[in-house]
């Protein structure tokens, strides 16, 4: 049920979001192998409590901040136990009141991830709540995931940002997570799939299973990680080389304006940020980058890219933006001449024989079909059963 007690803002700063029962079955898929009668299921930020399915554990445990939202999970059933509390302070087996007997402890659910300093509603993000010291981050998301290493969860299906997992700085910020579990399956959905969080550019959200495990897990497996993406499919970072191998993405203080002899580039942080940015631009800011001329095929290959966009299957926002540097080589000319076509000014500082636009867009689009393979428009994906993953 939809959390219908919740104004706007407070949905936004307690990250309370229904999860449609579609997902809440695809996550039970994944882990009801592994239930039997000596397990305890427990959702430390439940809400109307969704995800706790009777599948004959021993135990099942609802915990939320919100107490509006508990008394309404009590009302549904009478099999949970059910208790206000915040999950992220004191945090402890005893205290959330898992039963000493159990053999096996699972967590479950699609728990808060509020980026505090995300622009994105950042006017009426407010979280003021206590978080233990030692799970503390910016993401209340990070800060959960972390809390199920202190409770020594056997496994975890939780839903949360893909980008907590391929991007190498969030994947850092993990390290007492991933020091002690392990990615075992991983499905992709999109952030669209949430009618109350579809107002914004949508993401990639995995469901995802993690199994204890003290060898724990390095970027590198991620990156080989084949995540599911419906229809027998799966999506793999290391299918592609990605344009941070070529330029640099982000401003840097060693890189200063030279007046009347530079070129500037937007930040380029990820495929859904390129969505929402410029690419060239004129005047220097502290969000630009100062280009070095020797790679400027490469920035204009970014901002064709970016016109080609609509190409792209929901998964790869969070990503780099991917590039075939031989293929990209074969086809450099037409990339700029298009972007010689939408940015006039940079005419200048290449030298190339015209080219039809016919066959510049005829070219590009040849690119990017080789280029994304499988993935070229794969934009319906069916959830609806299991034959799907």
């Amino acid at each position: 049920m939809s959390q219908t007690h919740l104004e706007y803002k407070d949905r936004v700063n307690l990250g309370s979001y229904y999860t449609p029962p579609k997902i809440v079955q695809l996550a039970w898929e994944l882990i009801e192998p592994y239930v039997d009668s000596q397990t305890t299921i427990i959702d430390t930020a439940c809400g109307y409590g969704d995800f706790l399915i009777d599948y004959g554990q021993a135990a099942t445990i609802g915990c939320d901040i919100d107490e509006d939202a508990i008394e309404m999970a009590r009302k549904n059933t009478d099999k949970v136990l059910f208790f206000r509390t915040n999950s992220l302070h004191n945090i402890s087996r005893e205290k959330l009141e898992i039963p000493q007997q159990s053999t096996k402890l699972i967590v479950v659910g699609n728990p808060p991830y509020n980026d505090k300093t995300s622009l994105i509603r950042h006017k009426i993000k407010q979280v003021d709540f206590e978080v233990d010291e030692d799970i503390g981050s910016r993401d209340l998301g990070i800060s959960f995931l972390r809390s199920y290493n202190k409770l020594a969860a056997d496994f975890v299906c939780v839903l949360h940002p893909l980008s907590y997992l391929i991007k190498p700085t969030n994947f850092r910020h993990l390290k007492e997570f991933t020091a002690n579990y392990k990615l075992i399956d991983g499905i992709l959905i999109s952030s669209g799939e949430f009618p109350e969080s579809a107002k914004h550019t949508p993401f990639p959200i995995i469901i995802a299973f993690y199994q204890r495990d003290n060898k724990g897990m390095e970027y590198n497996y991620i990156r080989s990680f084949p995540f599911r993406i419906g229809d027998g499919l799966h999506f793999c970072l290391s299918d592609f080389d990605y344009i941070t191998n070529y330029i640099r993405k982000y401003p840097s203080k060693q890189h200063q304006p030279v007046p009347g002899d530079s070129l500037f580039f937007w930040t380029i942080r990820d495929i859904n940020a390129l969505k929402r940015n410029r690419t060239f631009v004129q005047n220097y800011s502290s969000n630009t980058i100062v280009l070095d001329k020797t790679k400027l095929d490469y920035y204009a290959y970014v901002d064709v890219f970016k016109r080609n966009l609509y190409r792209l299957p929901f998964y790869f926002g969070n990503c780099d933006v991917p590039i075939d540097d031989a293929l990209f080589k074969q086809y450099k000319h037409c990339f700029i001449s298009d972007a010689i076509r939408h940015h006039p000014f940079l005419e200048k500082h290449f030298q190339i024989n015209p080219i039809t636009e016919k066959v510049v867009e005829s070219k590009i689009d040849m690119y990017f079909r080789e280029l994304l393979g499988k993935y070229h428009q794969c934009n319906t994906v069916s959830y609806d059963s299991k034959s799907s993953f």
